[in-house]
């Protein structure tokens, strides 16, 4: 898949932004498996593009405080390991910066955007935290650990569903936006790849949480708790997951690649990491065949794609957050970049664990 990649992208793969961000971390961890290092050079050429000299991000503005464009600063604290240059440094600074300004709830929940009042994201949580948690292991500042582990418990106390333990795609502490709940303040449907953004953070995150922190032990709750319900809601005969993820076979709902990416991944690291069941491993294994058969076509050339991935879903500015926004307005399309990044780490898992 990354060779696919950068035969279509030879110059780098994108601007600065999430989905970029996405991708190059498959191929970091690509570069950690293989050694190849052309992995490297793909993902210091796409971040050079933007990053200057003196650490300026082309494309990046402060005072937006959008988790979004915190996702790809994760590249700069693998460029800034690896290299040693300062300037990667600097512009990790002042993403990091971004998070003393960031708006918040009144519990301290960060707002997903500052356009976005009082609204928490399960995006946000893949978007802003694991950056945040790896800057916090690599510059010894460990009063950011209890600030990441409060987003993880927040976010699911107030999203989870008891019954089916899924979680909804967001939530308006103050009520006031059309797609919330005017009394739970949460919005409609539980995303597919909503959940699969948080499912993700969860285990990655936990990468630079210390031994010994306090919420350790709830992140792994958590994970777990998740890890049951997303395994109840594998559909029985591909072994993927849907768009809307509890509503298999509805009219209009399709079977979706980047949230069945990122479940294979996110259960599958979590069995190796030894924060889940062993039985989870069979869980990934059908997920990732299905992936495999139902996702992956390949070209004349060589070359392979990814297809059916749902191009974008968000609440606000026009989206009400319905069944009908989140299956028939937003697009299908091939070779999206978040579903590519969580295929590439998925496949590495399963190679690892098989």
């Amino acid at each position: 898949m990354a060779e696919s990649i950068m035969s279509r992208h030879p110059q780098g793969y994108g601007a600065w932004d999430y989905v970029t961000g996405t991708v190059l971390k498959g191929f970091e961890e690509l570069w950690r498996k293989t050694g190849d290092d052309r992995y490297f050079q793909y993902i210091q050429k796409t971040v050079d593009a933007v990053v200057d000299s003196n650490g300026t991000i082309r494309g990046y503005k402060l005072s937006d405080y959008n988790l979004d464009e915190i996702n790809e600063g994760r590249m700069l604290l693998f460029l800034y390991k690896e290299t040693g240059q300062e300037r990667y440094k600097k512009a990790a600074d002042l993403l990091r910066s971004q998070f003393d300004g960031q708006p918040r709830n009144s519990l301290g929940g960060f707002w997903h955007k500052k356009r976005y009042p009082y609204q928490m994201w399960l995006d946000g949580l893949y978007m802003g935290s694991s950056f945040y948690a790896e800057y916090g292991k690599l510059f010894n500042q460990p009063e950011i650990f209890d600030d990441v582990v409060k987003q993880f418990v927040l976010i699911e106390a107030h999203t989870r569903d008891e019954a089916s333990g899924l979680l909804y795609h967001a939530w308006d502490e103050e009520k006031a936006q059309a797609w919330a709940n005017p009394e739970t303040g949460l919005s409609k449907i539980f995303w597919g790849r909503g959940i699969g953004w948080y499912a993700m953070a969860l285990v990655d995150v936990l990468d630079y949480l210390p031994e010994d922190h306090p919420g350790r032990k709830d992140v792994i709750a958590i994970l777990q708790r998740l890890a049951e319900a997303i395994t109840k809601i594998q559909d029985d005969s591909t072994g993927v997951w849907w768009q809307v993820a509890d509503q298999p076979g509805r009219e209009g709902n399709y079977l979706e690649s980047s949230v069945s990416c990122m479940f294979v991944y996110a259960l599958s690291k979590g069995v190796r990491k030894g924060y889940l069941d062993e039985k989870y491993k069979a869980v990934s294994q059908k997920g990732y065949q299905g992936i495999l058969a139902q996702f992956i076509t390949e070209n004349p050339d060589g070359t392979i794609n990814l297809t059916q991935t749902c191009s974008s879903a968000g609440l606000g500015y026009g989206r009400d957050g319905s069944y009908e926004y989140y299956v028939y307005q937003e697009r299908r399309v091939d070779n999206d970049g978040k579903a590519l990044g969580p295929f590439i780490t998925a496949s590495l898992e399963m190679e690892t664990n098989p």
